[in-house]
């Protein structure tokens, strides 16, 4: 059964006019929906709309099914998505307010060694309505309205992999932008990905000033693909070339992700390849101690490696900063969301 939540407002509009029902019945089915409201609970439609809608749509994609809550305030839920599968989001609080880690995959399929959202494969993809309804309903059980947000960020890097997702992911980033909806800006969204070129160089040819965050993690191909299997079909040099391709489309600088690994990683010498490598135009180099997954047998680096390692990259002139680790105590950290519930009961 389709998600209503994957109409966007012109479609919901169609759909009023197809069941033959007055065009500003769509304003208020999306209003209510948006607000996570079921369709027999939604007062100002007729009743037997209400019995159509809910013969043919879905009104609740996902329900919140375990939380976990770490010291720092970092809030990890598991939602529970129609079909039993299970999928992860976080909540991170900061001073300036509230960043949503959301899914685009029910797992994914890159392979990333350092990383357990690929211990199971790929199961499927989220549509773009299961990817909002993760906002809607986090925005909802924090007292948030359409009009009154309690989410200001939003990043996609849970599960899965965006850009191997694309058009679906696309469609959320339309429907969470829309101004009578949730209305995020593109600037307060920030979109996470290995590196699969032609889909980033897609998304620059739209010319929205999101946020682009590219998982680098080497600063050589030799490294990369020890670690990360997608760097075998595009190279090192063709994800920094489509990274200035992004930024000259769209204006903003690129964001490179690097997980500081010991002994692999996080040399001088490797600074130093970072440093030229990503010189020349706008971009930062995150840097972060690897995050530790017990099946995997990469080793973190420590955090004061990679205060040595963003100090040798400053002194060079590059933009760089150590990332602050939160959520760790729930497997809630970069690289750490996993379909792992599922798992444990069965």
């Amino acid at each position: 059964m389709q998600n209503i939540h994957d109409l966007s407002f012109e479609e919901m509009q169609n759909l009023m006019i197809e069941y033959n029902q007055p065009k500003f019945r769509a304003q208020q089915l999306f209003e209510n929906v948006y607000m996570c409201k079921k369709f027999v609970d939604i007062s100002n439609l007729p009743k037997e709309l209400k019995e159509k809608l809910s013969d043919n749509f879905c009104d609740q994609p996902l329900l919140v099914h375990t939380t976990q809550k770490d010291v720092d305030g970092t809030e990890k839920f598991a939602f529970l998505l129609q079909d039993g599968n299970i999928i992860e989001g976080v909540l991170m609080r900061y001073k300036y307010g509230n960043t949503l880690c959301l899914s685009t995959q029910v797992g994914c399929r890159m392979g990333c060694k350092f990383c357990a959202s690929t211990l199971n494969g790929l199961a499927r993809n989220l549509t773009a309505g299961e990817m909002l309804y993760q906002v809607l309903l986090i925005n909802n059980l924090l007292g948030g309205t359409l009009k009154k947000r309690a989410i200001t960020n939003l990043v996609l890097m849970g599960s899965g992999e965006p850009f191997d997702n694309f058009d679906n992911v696309t469609k959320f980033l339309s429907l969470v932008c829309d101004q009578r909806g949730v209305n995020f800006s593109p600037r307060n969204i920030s979109i996470s990905t290995c590196g699969i070129v032609p889909k980033i160089k897609e998304l620059a040819d739209k010319k929205i000033p999101y946020i682009l965050t590219i998982s680098l993690h080497a600063p050589n191909d030799h490294i990369r693909q020890k670690i990360m299997p997608i760097s075998k079909v595009y190279k090192i040099e063709d994800v920094i070339s489509v990274a200035k391709y992004y930024f000259e489309k769209t204006g903003r600088r690129v964001i490179f992700e690097y997980a500081l690994i010991d002994k692999l990683n996080n040399s001088f010498e490797c600074a130093k390849q970072l440093h030229e490598l990503t010189k020349g135009f706008p971009s930062h180099i995150n840097v972060i101690p690897l995050n530790a997954v017990k099946e995997r047998t990469l080793l973190p680096a420590s955090r004061k490696q990679a205060y040595q390692f963003v100090a040798w990259l400053k002194d060079m002139g590059s933009s760089a900063t150590v990332r602050r680790t939160i959520g760790e105590n729930i497997d809630g950290a970069c690289g750490q969301l996993r379909i792992k519930i599922l798992n444990d009961n069965g």
